[in-house]
């Protein structure tokens, strides 16, 4: 297992969070990048990995423990449909590659960022059960294989697919977290519950389970029926519209996010990050929020 581990022990005994970078893909829209139909922002790993590896950079910069891939969109069942020239192989590896670069020798976690099959917000499966296991066990695989150092599934909503990453990752030893996302009524888009997701994915004991690209309020609604998960972490939307591009503009700005998150954060916490509509800004006042609160 790779340095991600002993820094997650660390983290677990002294109970300082660890902050992940906010949102790729919405920040490189506000710097002035267009996504591509079907790889969303990952196609900028090959036609201009520089910014990508600044990108990088300036999450760092901004003091994140963790920083995910540009790989939302690298994964077979989108890059079957794209145009870009370049092996599904090569594509992972050298988006993989260009995070590695920016860490460098710091104790930066790597965490892959896996997908699901189709589209975020997608209630009705298009693909067959064969393709959808198929394109999380490649992916993750070469994630994984590429160097990172942790898989962070992240905006999961669909129970299959869940069980899916969940049995490959465990059955191959691969470090993994799952971030889902759910709707107001605290279901995830295959119509299961909170309650009866959670439970599943707890049943594999993952390093983590959060959630990503909800709104504070959903957050709110969850905590008022139950508690945090073992070893939870959140990241939340900062775009506070649609959550279809182009319309996820940044609403929130990193003071006004930080004061509807501090009461959240916890000893109880094992991560916190921002989402969509965020960038280096939210990570730098997390950052100081964190270190001042933890200075001791």
């Amino acid at each position: 297992m790779r340095n991600q581990y002993q820094l997650i022990q660390n983290r677990i005994k002294n109970k300082k969070p660890l902050l992940l970078n906010g949102a790729i893909g919405t920040y490189l829209s506000e710097l002035g990048f267009e996504p591509d139909k079907h790889l969303w922002f990952s196609h900028l790993n090959i036609l201009n990995p520089e910014a990508i590896v600044e990108l990088h950079n300036e999450y760092i910069e901004a003091g994140a423990d963790i920083i995910t891939t540009n790989t939302f969109r690298t994964n077979p069942a989108a890059k079957k449909k794209s145009n870009l020239a370049i092996t599904n192989a090569e594509l992972v590896k050298k988006s993989v590659k260009l995070a590695l670069q920016a860490k460098g020798d710091s104790e930066i976690i790597i965490a892959g960022s896996n997908a699901p099959a189709e589209d975020c917000y997608q209630r009705e499966r298009t693909i067959s059960a064969f393709a959808l296991e198929y394109n999380h066990k490649k992916h993750i695989e070469l994630l994984y294989e590429s160097g990172c150092d942790i898989i962070l599934n992240e905006t999961q909503s669909h129970l299959d697919e869940l069980d899916v990453i969940c049995k490959f990752c465990t059955n191959n030893s691969i470090p993994y977290s799952i971030s889902l996302y759910f709707d107001d009524s605290l279901h995830i888009l295959s119509g299961h519950t909170l309650e009866e997701t959670i439970e599943l994915v707890s049943s594999y004991s993952p390093q983590s389970i959060g959630f990503n690209c909800i709104k504070i309020d959903y957050l709110k609604c969850f905590l008022y029926k139950y508690y945090f998960p073992h070893n939870f972490g959140f990241y939340l939307n900062c775009a506070e519209s649609s959550v279809t591009y182009p319309e996820m503009n940044c609403k929130i700005t990193p003071q006004n996010y930080l004061d509807l998150v501090k009461e959240y954060i916890t000893d109880d916490l094992l991560f916190i990050g921002s989402c969509c509509g965020s960038s280096p800004r939210h990570t730098k006042l997390l950052r100081e929020h964190v270190d001042e609160i933890y200075r001791n």
